[in-house]
């Protein structure tokens, strides 16, 4: 266990401990309004609080969107203190929400709670460059961080179940306070952004506008894709398990196994790293994606829809964390705040468009299944489509970034990640 946390140095260890405690406050928010939200109510109604929710999962990034990047990239310094507000909020709205789960009060202070994760993850995202004390291979790095990600998210998964049964919900609330405020205590101990590029970057009255390779900006249309499938199947997966009056421990299973999935994924990814580049992992993805989906439709059941859950957690984190390195190592590090809050709401509209169609539309599994499967399969076949093409970009002779193929045109692998922290 201990190597885990000590592969990266010690700001790395720093960050994955954040990261514990960060997931666990997550985790454990989840389990404590799960009940109110879904379980508690009837079919009909349920759709409403689960379409409410994903308005709410969505809407954050409204907020976030327009400010927060320009506020970390004008201030490259201030990601780390966001990071420590960002677990310190998450406290006090977990702590306000004691007591007020029958009320209106939930649905501002969950709005609240998303909002502040959000800006976690983004801040998490910008500074893990920074803080690798060697170069290295940022797509391992990402894994990494996830694997812990997952393995805290189980345990307090597990101390969050058994506090519903014993406090009802406040009782996981209150602990995700808890860990939240731990994730505030070890964010102060991450280091700043405070380089010399980053200094020079402070002091510009404006930053210059980066422009994204072409290989990152159609890798993250194609992770948006596979967000959208995963969105699409947990809540075709979740009413249907609901109307056949299946159990919470049921529903967590189906968690369970989309967990136990992208935590293969996590140990797979940096395998697949050394050998092949981000894109085919990316493509990868929505392979997988599409098989599972045609294969789970076949026979569903609720070992079928297990097995797809676990399915639809590796493809993810075969998307995510392949994307997450590539973009890591192309984009300065003045410039990732922008960048993550970019593509951190890419894939939260992705997946609210995913889960929205089956809240709004019944249908029967095989029927979501085999639509699931087809738009994977037409994003598959389009993403490999466009990377075939060319890049059509005028060439000057002065100019060698006008050959994508020309070394040094914007494409930076997950070996240059030191240059980039």
């Amino acid at each position: 266990m201990r190597s885990l946390f000590d592969t990266g140095g010690i700001g790395f260890r720093n960050l994955a401990i954040t990261q514990v405690f960060s997931t666990a406050s997550d985790t454990l928010v989840s389990i404590g309004l799960a009940g109110t939200l879904f379980f508690s109510v009837p079919t009909a109604e349920a759709r409403g609080n689960v379409a409410l929710y994903l308005l709410l999962t969505v809407a954050p990034f409204a907020v976030i969107g327009p400010v927060l990047g320009r506020i970390l990239d004008r201030t490259p310094v201030a990601t780390r203190t966001t990071l420590i507000a960002a677990a310190a909020g998450r406290a006090l709205f977990a702590l306000a929400a004691l007591g007020r789960l029958d009320s209106l009060w939930l649905f501002p202070v969950a709005f609240m709670l998303l909002v502040l994760s959000r800006v976690h993850g983004i801040t998490r995202n910008a500074l893990l460059p920074l803080a690798l004390d060697a170069p290295r291979a940022l797509v391992a790095a990402n894994a990494r961080l996830a694997w812990i990600g997952v393995l805290a998210g189980g345990l307090a998964g597990g101390i969050g179940l058994a506090s519903l049964a014993w406090f009802d919900a406040n009782g996981p609330l209150a602990l995700s306070a808890a860990a939240a405020l731990a994730a505030a205590a070890f964010g102060r101990r991450l280091p700043a952004p405070d380089g010399a590029a980053t200094r020079v970057l402070g002091r510009t009255r404006r930053p210059p506008r980066v422009s994204l390779p072409r290989e990152v900006r159609l890798a993250l249309l194609a992770t948006a894709g596979v967000r959208v499938c995963n969105g699409f199947l947990l809540l075709l997966l979740a009413f249907e398990l609901q109307q056949t009056q299946a159990s919470l421990l049921d529903f967590g299973a189906l968690l369970a196994a989309a967990g136990a999935g992208y935590a293969l994924a996590s140990r797979l990814v940096p395998l697949l790293a050394r050998r092949v580049r981000e894109e085919p992992i990316v493509l990868g993805a929505l392979a997988l994606t599409a098989a599972a989906a045609f294969s789970a439709g076949q026979w569903f059941g609720l070992v079928a829809a297990a097995a797809l859950a676990g399915a639809a957690g590796v493809a993810w984190g075969f998307a995510k964390l392949a994307f997450d390195g590539l973009q890591q190592s192309a984009v300065p590090a003045g410039r990732r705040g922008a960048a993550f809050t970019r593509s951190e709401t890419v894939f939260s509209v992705a997946w609210v468009v995913g889960a929205i169609i089956p809240t709004a539309v019944p249908m029967s599994a095989p029927v979501g299944l085999a639509l699931a499967g087809f738009g994977a399969l037409a994003a598959q076949i389009v993403y490999v489509s466009v990377l075939l093409v060319p890049e059509s970009r005028p060439r000057t002779p002065d100019d060698p970034a006008g050959d994508p193929r020309a070394p040094g045109a914007g494409d930076a692998g997950p070996a240059d990640a030191g240059s980039a922290g």
